[in-house]
């Protein structure tokens, strides 16, 4: 008897725990406005990347062109860091793209 009360209050519990885990209607539509949110941001975090990277560039080839060693140097060292820092948002504008998606389709269900 003791072993179904205990099996009993043990599939209550996990029940129970399982409804109070679930969202809301309403915490689901705020965390797909946050996603959204992050996801615009960064875009334009790449966005500014891009152009960053491309006027590092630029920078290179006119080093290149007028024979500065030096400058064309530094120019690579920061050629290098905003292509790095355009990877990172790359990256993080992808996991956001796709916790977007999974909380867009958590609330249809």
């Amino acid at each position: 008897m003791m072993k179904t009360i205990a099996c009993f209050a043990g599939a209550l519990a996990l029940v129970a725990g399982s409804a109070v885990a679930q969202k809301t209607h309403s915490e689901k539509d705020t965390e797909v406005r946050q996603d959204r949110k992050e996801v615009k941001q960064d875009r334009k975090a790449v966005k500014a990347d891009r152009h960053e990277v491309r006027q590092d560039r630029s920078d290179v080839r006119n080093a290149a062109r007028r024979d500065d060693k030096k400058g064309e140097t530094v120019a690579r060292k920061e050629l290098d860091k905003s292509e790095a820092k355009l990877r990172r948002d790359e990256q993080e504008l992808r996991k956001d793209t796709k916790e977007l998606r999974q909380d867009q389709r958590q609330l249809r269900q």
